[in-house]
Protein backbone atom coordinates (compact mmCIF):
# COMPACT_ATOMS: atom_id res chain seq x y z
CA UNK A 1 0.00 0.00 0.00
CA UNK A 2 1.38 3.39 -0.95
CA UNK A 3 0.41 6.87 -2.12
CA UNK A 4 0.28 7.54 -5.87
CA UNK A 5 -0.10 10.63 -8.03
CA UNK A 6 -1.18 8.63 -11.09
CA UNK A 7 -3.88 7.57 -11.52
CA UNK A 8 -5.56 10.14 -9.33
CA UNK A 9 -8.59 12.42 -9.27
CA UNK A 10 -7.50 14.60 -6.35
CA UNK A 11 -3.76 14.68 -7.00
CA UNK A 12 -3.05 11.78 -4.64
CA UNK A 13 -4.67 8.33 -4.50
CA UNK A 14 -3.93 5.27 -2.40
CA UNK A 15 -2.51 2.25 -4.27
CA UNK A 16 -3.36 -1.28 -3.06
CA UNK A 17 -1.10 -3.91 -4.64
CA UNK A 18 -2.30 -7.38 -3.65
CA UNK A 19 -0.68 -10.76 -4.34
CA UNK A 20 -2.59 -13.90 -3.41
CA UNK A 21 -2.63 -17.70 -3.50
CA UNK A 22 -5.57 -20.09 -3.19
CA UNK A 23 -8.18 -17.33 -3.72
CA UNK A 24 -6.80 -15.48 -0.68
CA UNK A 25 -7.06 -11.78 -0.15
CA UNK A 26 -5.87 -8.82 1.80
CA UNK A 27 -7.75 -6.50 4.13
CA UNK A 28 -6.54 -2.92 4.38
CA UNK A 29 -7.93 -0.72 7.13
CA UNK A 30 -7.63 2.67 8.75
CA UNK A 31 -9.06 4.20 11.92
CA UNK A 32 -10.49 7.62 11.03
CA UNK A 33 -12.52 8.91 14.02
CA UNK A 34 -14.43 8.10 17.18
CA UNK A 35 -18.16 8.76 17.02
CA UNK A 36 -20.36 6.38 19.03
CA UNK A 37 -23.52 8.40 18.40
CA UNK A 38 -23.77 8.69 14.61
CA UNK A 39 -26.52 6.47 13.19
CA UNK A 40 -26.39 7.24 9.43
CA UNK A 41 -23.43 6.82 7.11
CA UNK A 42 -22.68 7.42 3.44
CA UNK A 43 -19.54 5.65 2.22
CA UNK A 44 -18.29 7.55 -0.84
CA UNK A 45 -15.20 6.51 -2.82
CA UNK A 46 -13.71 6.37 -6.29
CA UNK A 47 -12.09 3.02 -7.21
CA UNK A 48 -9.76 2.26 -10.11
CA UNK A 49 -8.82 -1.30 -11.10
CA UNK A 50 -5.50 -1.30 -12.96
CA UNK A 51 -5.01 -3.61 -15.94
CA UNK A 52 -8.12 -5.73 -15.52
CA UNK A 53 -10.38 -7.13 -12.83
CA UNK A 54 -9.55 -10.71 -13.84
CA UNK A 55 -7.48 -11.25 -10.68
CA UNK A 56 -10.17 -9.82 -8.38
CA UNK A 57 -12.92 -12.10 -7.12
CA UNK A 58 -14.60 -9.87 -4.55
CA UNK A 59 -14.22 -6.23 -3.58
CA UNK A 60 -15.28 -5.58 0.01
CA UNK A 61 -16.00 -2.03 1.28
CA UNK A 62 -16.71 -2.10 5.02
CA UNK A 63 -17.00 0.13 8.04
CA UNK A 64 -17.00 -0.66 11.78
CA UNK A 65 -18.33 1.53 14.58
CA UNK A 66 -18.03 1.09 18.32
CA UNK A 67 -21.28 2.45 19.74
CA UNK A 68 -22.08 4.01 23.13
CA UNK A 69 -22.85 0.58 24.65
CA UNK A 70 -19.33 -0.63 23.76
CA UNK A 71 -20.43 -3.04 21.06
CA UNK A 72 -19.07 -2.96 17.52
CA UNK A 73 -21.51 -2.55 14.66
CA UNK A 74 -20.17 -4.01 11.42
CA UNK A 75 -21.37 -2.49 8.16
CA UNK A 76 -20.14 -5.18 5.75
CA UNK A 77 -20.73 -4.68 2.04
CA UNK A 78 -19.15 -6.22 -1.06
CA UNK A 79 -19.36 -6.67 -4.80
CA UNK A 80 -19.42 -10.48 -5.02
CA UNK A 81 -17.63 -11.81 -8.10
CA UNK A 82 -18.99 -15.33 -7.54
CA UNK A 83 -22.69 -14.58 -7.10
CA UNK A 84 -22.58 -11.39 -9.23
CA UNK A 85 -24.59 -9.38 -6.67
CA UNK A 86 -24.01 -6.92 -3.84
CA UNK A 87 -23.69 -8.75 -0.51
CA UNK A 88 -24.11 -7.46 3.05
CA UNK A 89 -23.32 -9.00 6.44
CA UNK A 90 -25.48 -9.92 9.39
CA UNK A 91 -24.93 -11.35 12.85
CA UNK A 92 -27.24 -14.38 12.93
CA UNK A 93 -26.21 -15.10 16.52
CA UNK A 94 -26.01 -12.71 19.45
CA UNK A 95 -23.45 -9.98 20.23
CA UNK A 96 -21.55 -12.34 22.56
CA UNK A 97 -22.08 -15.56 20.58
CA UNK A 98 -21.94 -14.20 17.06
CA UNK A 99 -22.45 -15.87 13.72
CA UNK A 100 -21.25 -13.39 11.09
CA UNK A 101 -22.07 -14.28 7.49
CA UNK A 102 -22.87 -12.77 4.12
CA UNK A 103 -26.35 -12.38 2.67
CA UNK A 104 -26.98 -11.77 -1.01
CA UNK A 105 -29.04 -8.85 -2.21
CA UNK A 106 -31.04 -8.95 -5.41
CA UNK A 107 -28.96 -6.13 -6.92
CA UNK A 108 -26.37 -7.10 -9.55
CA UNK A 109 -22.67 -6.41 -9.16
CA UNK A 110 -19.86 -8.23 -10.87
CA UNK A 111 -16.43 -6.72 -10.38
CA UNK A 112 -15.34 -8.42 -13.64
CA UNK A 113 -17.73 -6.11 -15.50
CA UNK A 114 -16.05 -2.99 -14.14
CA UNK A 115 -14.05 -1.28 -16.87
CA UNK A 116 -10.33 -1.54 -16.21
CA UNK A 117 -8.16 1.56 -16.03
CA UNK A 118 -11.22 3.69 -15.28
CA UNK A 119 -12.52 5.39 -12.16
CA UNK A 120 -15.73 3.96 -10.68
CA UNK A 121 -17.78 5.91 -8.15
CA UNK A 122 -19.20 3.78 -5.30
CA UNK A 123 -21.57 5.19 -2.68
CA UNK A 124 -23.21 3.08 0.03
CA UNK A 125 -25.87 4.39 2.43
CA UNK A 126 -26.54 2.52 5.64
CA UNK A 127 -27.86 3.31 9.10
CA UNK A 128 -28.29 1.61 12.46
CA UNK A 129 -30.68 1.70 15.40
CA UNK A 130 -29.75 1.67 19.10
CA UNK A 131 -29.91 -2.16 19.19
CA UNK A 132 -27.24 -2.54 16.49
CA UNK A 133 -29.59 -3.45 13.64
CA UNK A 134 -28.21 -2.15 10.36
CA UNK A 135 -30.34 -1.05 7.43
CA UNK A 136 -28.59 -1.17 4.07
CA UNK A 137 -30.56 1.41 2.13
CA UNK A 138 -28.93 1.76 -1.30
CA UNK A 139 -25.71 1.49 -3.25
CA UNK A 140 -24.79 3.67 -6.22
CA UNK A 141 -22.29 2.48 -8.81
CA UNK A 142 -21.25 5.14 -11.30
CA UNK A 143 -24.35 7.17 -10.51
CA UNK A 144 -26.91 4.37 -10.82
CA UNK A 145 -28.85 3.67 -7.63
CA UNK A 146 -29.57 0.10 -6.60
CA UNK A 147 -31.92 -0.17 -3.58
CA UNK A 148 -30.95 -2.83 -1.04
CA UNK A 149 -33.64 -2.12 1.61
CA UNK A 150 -32.53 -4.79 4.09
CA UNK A 151 -32.35 -4.57 7.89
CA UNK A 152 -30.30 -7.14 9.81
CA UNK A 153 -28.72 -7.49 13.27
CA UNK A 154 -25.03 -6.55 13.15
CA UNK A 155 -23.75 -5.86 16.67
CA UNK A 156 -20.74 -7.69 18.13
CA UNK A 157 -19.19 -7.66 21.62
CA UNK A 158 -15.58 -7.43 20.43
CA UNK A 159 -14.18 -5.34 23.29
CA UNK A 160 -12.81 -2.57 21.06
CA UNK A 161 -12.26 0.99 22.23
CA UNK A 162 -14.48 3.73 20.79
CA UNK A 163 -13.54 3.98 17.12
CA UNK A 164 -14.67 4.25 13.50
CA UNK A 165 -12.73 2.03 11.07
CA UNK A 166 -13.01 1.61 7.33
CA UNK A 167 -11.80 -1.52 5.53
CA UNK A 168 -11.03 -2.36 1.92
CA UNK A 169 -10.62 -6.05 1.22
CA UNK A 170 -9.55 -7.42 -2.14
CA UNK A 171 -10.01 -11.17 -2.62
CA UNK A 172 -8.16 -12.92 -5.41
CA UNK A 173 -9.53 -15.30 -8.00
CA UNK A 174 -7.91 -18.62 -8.85
CA UNK A 175 -4.85 -20.43 -7.57
CA UNK A 176 -2.57 -17.39 -7.54
CA UNK A 177 -2.17 -13.93 -8.97
CA UNK A 178 -2.11 -10.25 -8.21
CA UNK A 179 -4.18 -7.12 -8.64
CA UNK A 180 -3.69 -3.42 -8.21
CA UNK A 181 -6.46 -1.06 -7.19
CA UNK A 182 -6.50 2.63 -6.39
CA UNK A 183 -8.87 4.52 -4.12
CA UNK A 184 -9.34 8.28 -4.25
CA UNK A 185 -11.62 10.81 -2.58
CA UNK A 186 -12.69 8.34 0.12
CA UNK A 187 -15.13 10.17 2.38
CA UNK A 188 -17.48 8.72 4.97
CA UNK A 189 -20.26 11.13 5.86
CA UNK A 190 -21.99 10.57 9.18
CA UNK A 191 -24.88 12.11 11.04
Amino acid sequence: MSLATLPSLSGQSREFATTYTDEGGERYWVTFASDPNATNFLYDAWIYLAGSASGVDTLELDMNQVTANGQTVIYGFQCDGNAHVWDYTENAGSPTNYDDHWLRSEQPCNVHDWAANSWHHVQIWYSRDDSGNVTYHSVWLDGTEQPIDATVPSSFALGWASVLVTNLQIDGEGASGSSTAYVDKLTIYRW
